[in-house]
Formats: C-alpha cells, structure tokens, sequence
C-alpha cells in the first residue's frame, strides 16, 4: 500500500488562502469594518486596523461598542466556519473554488463584555469554539489592543449551525 505523496507547500497554502477569502467574502460587514484576518496554520487573528470612523466618544477618544461587538461577533463566526472547515479543507474533500462552500453560521446569542474603553489604534482579536455540535456551537472571543493580557472586551456567542 503506498501512500500519497505530500502536496507542494505552496498548493496547500493557497487553498488555505482561498478558502479564508472566501469565508471572509462571506461576511460583507467585515470589508466595511476594514478588518482582516492573519492567518498562521489553523489559528487565526482578527486585526482591526483604527480608523478615525471607528471612535464612538471623541472626548475620551474610545472606539465606539457597536463597532467592537460588530468586530467580536465577524472574529466569532470566522473562527467557527474556519474550524468546522478545516479538516474538510485538509483532506481535499472541500474546495475553496467549488458552488458547494458550506454555508455560515447563523448567530443565536451575542453577549459582549466591554472590560475598559478601547484606545484609537489597532485592535486584535482571536476566538475559541468551547462547544460544536451537529447544530449549536458556543464561541467565546477576546479583543486587546497593545497588550494580550489586557483585553478590552470579551464575548460569548450562542450558533446555529448550518444544515448539511
């Protein structure tokens, strides 16, 4: 029995990046946030690179808390889709470029911590998924801006998987 040569690096990163793009495409508020994900392996980072638009209270200056909930909740569903794809996306049984890309995942439950303000500059953030099931999955995320043991805000979200 002989196995499978290993594919090239360079094919297996960009159908990694394909799918990513495709994931994020997904999602068209990410491109209106101006957030991009970093992508190392199977981990993924969310950078929200500041923007003056992003500032909710121009006294203290401190990003506005729909914008940070809106950049926690598109971390959350990116991370979810991300994992649930990977192993498919691994073993080839997914392609990227195909009609049949799994769908995303639907919010049920968004809670939000805001922990202290968060500052005028880039903002980052990773999600873990604590819980995937055939049809719910809880994600927990964390957001910091210079310092990863300081968050400035936390979330927990409830999905509904997709069918399939």
């Amino acid at each position: 029995m002989s196995r499978r040569p290993p594919e090239p690096v360079e094919v297996v990163k960009s159908r990694r990046e394909a799918a990513l793009a495709r994931l994020v495409a997904g999602v068209p508020y990410i491109g209106f946030l101006g957030a991009r994900f970093d992508r190392r392996g199977d981990e993924l980072t969310a950078v929200l690179p500041f923007h003056p638009s992003l500032i909710g209270n121009p006294a203290i200056p401190a990003l506005h808390g729909g914008a940070t909930a809106a950049f926690l909740e598109v971390t959350a569903i990116i991370e979810l889709a991300w994992t649930t794809l990977w192993e498919d996306m691994e073993t080839g049984r997914i392609d990227p470029a195909s009609e049949a890309f799994p769908a995303l995942p639907k919010t049920i439950t968004f809670t939000v911590d805001y922990l202290r303000a968060g500052l005028p500059r880039d903002a980052y953030a990773r999600a873990a998924v604590t819980r995937s099931g055939r049809r719910y999955a809880t994600v927990q995320v964390e957001a910091w801006q210079d310092n990863r043991a300081r968050p400035f805000a936390q979330a927990t979200t409830h999905f509904l998987m997709p069918e399939g």
